[in-house]
């Protein structure tokens, strides 16, 4: 048992250790955006101490959106010109509404020309607060609800989110190819989140494999999509952005397209993937000795009532993400022909069929992993 524990400890010391070295190696020579003692731009909190003047009236044309403008004073909280007092002008329009008041936050923008020479404009809302908020609201929830279980399903989310954004971003940044690094990176983080939850088990195991395996049919099912419609990622609306950024680095973005695909699709894989795994388990710890036969049915008939559910949860966050657009299009009447040639729903159909695809191709993979694990003393 010591010896058991002992191997425990060493394995997971040299998985923490390889992480940190790989995570170091993909942010060297980070891109940083640097600022000179005479110029530059920089982002800063300010709090508003009045305002001295408010120009604006209610436009009943764009919903009742304030327009026109206000003079504010407000204190720089943090950076150089910490503490420093200034009046600004706060512009309103319907997509540009920042509407402050005496105490409130907000983010500034400050436009350096010189060593003491600044120009300061109202950015946005502070919302860091806010942010953290949510993350400790949704903390508490997964504690409350889910106890032990639930701070491990946080700690392996916040690991995939360090992963992706110190890891995945970085590598395809330097020009790795996006497509073998997702895969890995999906690999890598699905099976910490796995064996966080349930250890070394042959439900983690089966969960591990077939979700990996549902993950890979959605994108060859993608990229044939991909290919035989002409659909890549310069297709897409970041194209031009990523053009420019492309100038200064070595992205590839042939294989975007499909990387994103295998992203938002891992999630509903591996939940569906764990409930039929953990469903299996339960079958045969209820059942005598049931078979291989035995068990693969009970899992495809427990997965056949949670594919439409699924597919519908991951068509649907699709659309949802996507309905303003879906709204202007529906506003220019345009024709079918029109439509399902537009490269905005291109793309958006073969994510969300593919995704689909993917979670229907999960059940039977878990099925047979987890009916042959469990039928093996």
């Amino acid at each position: 048992m010591k010896k058991e524990l002992i191997i425990k400890i060493v394995s997971v010391l040299v998985f923490i250790a390889l992480s940190v070295g790989v995570i170091i190696y993909a942010n060297t020579d980070r891109p940083k955006y640097t600022i000179t003692e005479n110029s530059g731009v920089e982002y800063e909190t300010a709090r508003v101490l009045s305002v001295l003047e408010d120009n604006t009236e209610v436009d009943k044309t764009v919903e009742n959106q304030k327009k026109g403008s206000a003079e504010i004073k407000v204190e720089i909280l943090t950076g150089r010109y910490k503490g420093d007092v200034c009046t600004i002008t706060n512009y309103f329009s319907a997509l540009y509404n920042v509407d402050v008041k005496k105490g409130d936050k907000l983010s500034v923008r400050i436009d350096i020309t010189d060593k003491d020479t600044y120009a300061v404009s109202v950015y946005n809302y502070n919302r860091i607060p806010l942010m953290i908020g949510l993350v400790l609201v949704f903390l508490a929830v997964l504690v409350l609800l889910g106890g032990k279980q639930g701070l491990k399903a946080f700690i392996g989310l916040a690991y995939t989110v360090a992963i992706i954004f110190f890891v995945l971003l970085p590598l395809v940044y330097k020009g790795f190819s996006s497509i073998p690094v997702t895969i890995a990176v999906i690999f890598v983080t699905s099976a910490v989140c796995f064996l966080l939850i349930g250890g070394v088990s042959r439900k983690t195991i089966s969960a591990a494999i077939g979700s990996f395996a549902g993950v890979l049919i959605a994108s060859i099912l993608g990229s044939i999509a991909a290919s035989l419609g002409g659909v890549t990622t310069f297709q897409m609306d970041e194209a031009e952005a990523l053009l420019v950024a492309k100038s200064t680095s070595n992205i590839h973005m042939s294989g975007l397209f499909i990387s994103g695909i295998l992203i938002a699709a891992m999630g509903a894989v591996m939940d569906i993937a764990m409930s039929i795994s953990s469903a299996i388990e339960e079958v045969s710890l209820a059942g005598n000795k049931l078979g291989f036969k035995e068990l693969f049915k009970s899992g495809m008939n427990i997965g056949k009532d949670a594919m439409g559910t699924m597919a519908n949860t991951l068509v649907l966050a699709y659309v949802g993400g996507a309905l303003n657009m879906l709204i202007l299009i529906y506003s220019y009447g345009v024709s079918f022909i029109q439509l399902m040639n537009t490269d905005f729903v291109a793309i958006e159909m073969i994510r969300a069929i593919a995704g689909s695809v993917g979670i229907m191709g999960t059940v039977p993979c878990v099925a047979a992993v987890a009916a042959y694990l469990y039928s093996k003393e």
